[in-house]
């Protein structure tokens, strides 16, 4: 897969994790990445997870949940231990991870922020979610995900 790399791609060889990388031709105009997604690659958009970066009081912390639900922020600030969370500004959100909204990854970001992974990840085999470009999904196992996050896994999905 020479010249498709990303930070999330190389953090999975560097730690030779199992993994698929799928790629489809995004649609600029399609209004949910994750449902596109989903229906590109042909697979249950239950199993499709977005990664949402939100501000725990003050503080980047990123929610993956899947893209047929919307994250639960009180949820999500309680697992984080913190009171009240918001979504993060989107500069901010590109600032720290270093890749663009709609291809967010929540692995092998610049900066390492906390992560709380939904608890539907667990059903599943293999879940998808961004490898680090918009039209690029990452297939692996919840477990791998939350172990090279170092994600809290709670359910944080409305």
């Amino acid at each position: 897969m020479a010249g498709r790399g990303t930070p999330a791609t190389a953090l999975l060889e560097k730690q030779r994790v199992p993994h698929t990388l799928h790629s489809y031709d995004h649609d600029p105009r399609h209004e949910s990445y994750g449902l596109e997604a989903a229906q590109a690659l042909g697979v249950e958009p239950g199993r499709v997870f977005k990664t949402l970066v939100t501000e725990v009081d003050g503080a980047l912390v990123v929610g993956v949940v899947p893209v047929t639900g919307q994250l639960d922020l009180k949820a999500l600030a309680a697992a984080a231990g913190g009171k009240k969370a918001k979504l993060a500004e989107v500069a901010a959100a590109e600032r720290a991870t270093g890749y663009v909204a709609g291809g967010i990854s929540p692995l092998g970001q610049r900066k390492r922020l906390p992560v709380v992974l939904d608890a539907s990840a667990r059903d599943f085999a293999t879940v998808f979610c961004s490898a680090g470009r918009r039209g690029l999904e990452v297939e692996l196992a919840p477990s791998d995900l939350a172990r090279l996050t170092g994600a809290v896994v709670a359910p944080i999905s409305a």
